[in-house]
């Protein structure tokens, strides 16, 4: 099992530092599609935790399949844990998240939301958006939230979330063991998407 699990920790290194070197070239650009985005967030999140179930399923003797249906379960839950952990710092109650909502905000970072209400917003919301991003305003936060609002981003975001929940799940129903057995994974998945901090 050793050469294979060395395979897989080699190559989740070399992805999380392309999806980091991805996320430091996003920083530079205005305008960042969805896809490139997921891209991103697989490479540099979703794929650590891919790896690390993969790796556990190895070494305890899974099947090719399971192991297969078990890393694109972790791939896609891992997506689904971004949009959270997004839409945390955006609408998140700072009491329960333990810090004041809007860091993304602030660092002008390219988000899920952001990039969705750059694609929905009419030609008003866009324009305040990018003015908004060059800003150092103290209401930057408030008014970009305004925006996100209008644009119905929040729900978007939980529709969006629940899409990658469910295709997570169809794998992990692929995954040839009792159900019994699968317990433990669906509630650390519940538990990191229902999450509010």
């Amino acid at each position: 099992h050793l050469s294979k699990i060395l395979q897989i920790f080699n190559t989740t290194a070399k992805e999380v530092c392309e999806g980091q070197q991805l996320d430091m070239d996003f920083e530079k650009m205005e305008k960042v599609s969805l896809d490139a985005y997921i891209e991103m967030i697989t490479l540099k999140t979703s794929v650590l935790l891919a790896a690390s179930l993969v790796m556990g399923a190895i070494i305890g003797g899974a099947s090719e399949n399971n192991c297969k249906q078990l890393y694109e379960f972790g791939k896609k839950i891992g997506i689904a844990f971004q949009i959270q952990d997004d839409y945390l710092d955006a609408f998140g109650d700072a009491a329960l998240f333990g810090k004041e909502p809007g860091g993304d905000i602030k660092q002008n970072k390219k988000t899920f939301l952001l990039i969705h209400a750059l694609e929905v917003a009419n030609e008003q919301q866009k324009a305040d958006l990018y003015e908004l991003m060059k800003s150092e305003t103290p209401d930057k936060v408030e008014k970009v939230l305004a925006i996100f609002r209008a644009c119905k981003v929040d729900d978007w975001a939980e529709q969006l979330k629940a899409k990658y929940m469910n295709e997570a799940f169809a794998h992990l129903e692929n995954i040839a063991v009792v159900e019994k057995r699968k317990q433990p994974i669906i509630e650390l998945a519940h538990y990191l998407m229902n999450r509010t901090k």
